[in-house]
């Protein structure tokens, strides 16, 4: 009596893509969170598996290293600070009205992405040096609109005139001393704490009358 073969068993091909749902914004948003509470070295692509409930290999689909996680995190939220602040900056008129336009939307923004920003402030200097440029230019375009903003306040004499380069520097030294010590849900909200800077600059800013 011939016997019958036993079943194939099938195997999963190679470099089959993870089955989650947006699945480099989730590897990037766990990342984040681990980073942030963690720090990079005390963090490791099994942590974050486990975070994401997936395999080690599942996210190396996506990316080759955790260096490239942490890269990535960076520059996203290099960019979607850039895109969204130039988007409330472009709305407002007049100088005043984008400065307070560009620190509420920073503060909002940062409240919104808190552990890709603790990643990216606390760490900024770790990236691989490639993707450190592109972080650098990114960067110093946001720096530059700002100063762009407080010197028309300036020349629309809504300012006293003064160095428009040291005055971006604090502006965005207030803004970020923030992932130092603000926690998302507990007090003020980053934006009204961001309008209260505001309020503070701009009366040290105006012209005399």
């Amino acid at each position: 009596m011939a016997t019958s073969a036993p079943p194939i068993q099938k195997r999963a091909r190679a470099g089959r893509p993870p089955t989650l749902a947006a699945p480099r914004e989730r590897i990037l948003e766990e990342a984040a969170k681990l980073f942030a509470r963690s720090g990079y070295d005390g963090s490791s692509i099994s942590d974050l598996a486990a975070a994401i409930g997936a395999s080690k290999a599942a996210i190396y689909h996506y990316y080759p290293t955790k260096q490239d996680i942490y890269d990535a995190i960076i520059l996203e939220v290099l960019n979607g600070l850039t895109q969204t602040v130039g988007r409330d900056v472009a709305a407002a008129e007049g100088g005043v009205a984008r400065l307070r336009a560009f620190m509420v939307g920073h503060a909002r923004y940062f409240e919104q992405h808190h552990a890709q920003f603790v990643t990216m402030l606390i760490g900024y200097s770790g990236m691989a040096l490639s993707e450190r440029e592109d972080a650098a230019k990114l960067r110093d375009s946001y720096e530059k609109r700002l100063r762009e903003v407080i010197a028309q306040g300036v020349a629309e004499g809504a300012f006293r005139p003064q160095d428009v380069a040291a005055t971006g520097r604090a502006v965005l030294s207030m803004l970020n001393w923030m992932v130092r010590w603000y926690k998302p849900g507990q007090g003020e909200s980053a934006e009204a704490i961001a309008a209260g800077y505001f309020d503070l600059l701009v009366g040290g800013m105006r012209a005399a009358t």
